[in-house]
């Protein structure tokens, strides 16, 4: 069984490289720029992970999340974040988030933990 992930950050560059990285490593990868594409993913699709940004425009971080859990309260969250928001952390931490990552982040220890997760997933 191959694992499925979906990468949700406004920002393309972020999107592209983790999508790269991942679809290298033979995930199923899907790739959202907003909320509303996030969750038509996760309804459709049932991603076992989501790597999901906390700073989107329109549905922050933290909505998602809270949407992807009353979805399926079994997939995978882990945060991503380029500021410090530790209440948002925090809250977010409710939810059973693995875990987060600031950006700029080390590819190599989100592969690491996304492997991790994957292997507990199966």
């Amino acid at each position: 069984m191959e694992g499925k992930i979906l990468i949700v950050d406004d920002q393309y560059g972020i999107r592209l490289l983790l999508y790269e990285v991942f679809s290298k490593e033979g995930y199923r990868t899907f790739q959202a720029a907003n909320g509303k594409e996030a969750l038509d993913i996760v309804k459709n699709v049932e991603p076992d992970i989501v790597l999901l940004d906390m700073k989107i425009p329109g549905m922050d971080g933290l909505e998602i999340l809270k949407h992807i859990k009353k979805i399926n309260r079994d997939i995978k969250v882990i945060m991503m974040t380029a500021y410090g928001e530790l209440d948002m952390l925090k809250e977010a931490s409710s939810y059973d988030v693995i875990t987060h990552f600031t950006k700029p982040f080390d590819i190599d220890q989100i592969r690491l933990v996304v492997n991790e997760v994957m292997i507990g997933v199966r």
